[in-house]
């Protein structure tokens, strides 16, 4: 007969260092396989929903910003496309491209977050050290524009808050012909490592028809096969005047939709964002960043429902507006909250150490899935 053991309940976090944050997984073990894992959530739930209630429309921005705190810039500009379009407003040119370019200069420091905490949570601490020496400088590039490095109001409803500083567009170049070698050295030192590999490569598989059906989106639907991306699907501000690729998981060192593919799907998105920044400084227009923020932001009667691909999926707003100055509902559809729910799927039969491996390719961040 074979050894029969008793199943066991592991707590991992909600203070254990590679959950990302404030989350607690309830692993059921049979020795070190995994049976199941159930994440609890809400340990820092902040309630932005509710608070957007009682704040105006402008007011509503600064707590956007908190949601996912590493990617606050596209946070706002969802919030900003919602809003105009249910006012009914078409903003400056100029305003657009200077969306375009800070959102893609997030979605670098995003992924440079990601791949950093990756590399560390998987034993290897100097690309950890890399990514984030190469994130300050697009920080920096923010605070010559508004001020903030993580938390920014930058993004307005109707326009943007300050235009751009005289040194800003020499200053992103420049950081562009410093970043690109560095995404090869990074490839060099932590991609195709060996034991990174090993702990990546086939494990954690997410097959295609499951991403679907569990609305998976962003990088990890994008590892698992499918060129989607709201980018260039379903187009919004004038990203369809930008040539760029859409990079999808191959299965290059194990399986496609593995740890492996997440994870370096991130490296290759970062040079397709470097791409766009030096397309939109290059048609960059003139104009007047602020001639298009409303005085008094009223909207009609109605609803709108908005959505944009933000470094970890599709993010989506749904305001409902009764006509005064406060949003009478907001609901936000966090992409890390979706992606959270696969992690079940992705850990049954791994080992615990797995469990690490695959979170970490998830890419999660607590404050949006606590909104």
């Amino acid at each position: 007969m074979p050894l029969k053991t008793e199943e066991m309940v592991l707590n991992m976090g909600p203070q254990h260092p590679s959950t990302h944050g404030v989350l607690r997984l309830e692993l059921q073990l049979e020795g070190e396989i995994i049976k199941a894992v159930k994440p609890h959530i809400g340990y820092l739930h902040r309630c932005f929903e509710k608070h957007t209630e009682v704040m105006t429309y402008p007011q509503v921005i600064p707590y956007v910003d908190r949601m996912d705190y590493l990617a606050s810039m596209y946070n706002e500009f969802g919030y900003a496309i919602a809003v105009e379009k249910l006012l009914g407003i078409e903003v400056p040119e100029r305003v657009d491209f200077i969306r375009v370019i800070m959102g893609e200069l997030q979605r670098i420091a995003s992924h440079l977050v990601a791949i950093g905490t990756y590399g560390a949570d998987l034993g290897a601490f100097t690309p950890f050290l890399f990514a984030f020496r190469d994130r300050e400088k697009i920080l920096s590039l923010f605070e010559m524009t508004c001020g903030g490095r993580l938390l920014y109001n930058y993004i307005w409803v109707g326009g943007v808050s300050h235009d751009l500083h005289p040194d800003f567009v020499r200053l992103t170049r420049e950081f562009i012909s410093y970043f690109r070698p560095n995404i090869k050295e990074m490839n060099e030192l932590l991609s195709f490592n060996k034991i990174f590999v090993e702990r990546t490569a086939n494990v954690g598989i997410l097959p295609l028809d499951t991403a679907i059906n569990f609305g998976i989106s962003g990088p990890n639907l994008r590892a698992s096969g499918i060129k989607w991306d709201l980018r260039r699907d379903d187009p919004y501000s004038v990203y369809n005047r930008f040539d760029f690729e859409i990079p999808i998981g191959d299965g290059r060192m194990g399986t496609v939709g593995d740890c492996w593919d997440r994870y370096f799907i991130r490296i290759l998105e970062m040079e397709e964002s470097l791409k766009i920044i030096e397309q939109a400084l290059d048609q960059l227009p003139e104009g007047d960043v602020t001639s298009a923020i409303p005085k008094r932001i009223k909207p009609p009667v109605g609803q709108v429902y908005t959505r944009v691909e933000n470094p970890r999926g599709e993010l989506g707003y749904f305001i409902i507006s009764n006509g005064s100055l406060n949003p009478f509902r907001v609901k936000v559809r966090a992409p890390s909250f979706v992606n959270l729910g696969i992690m079940d799927e992705l850990c049954r039969g791994h080992m615990i150490a797995d469990v690490i491996a695959i979170l970490g390719s998830i890419d999660i961040v607590l404050g949006e899935i606590d909104r």
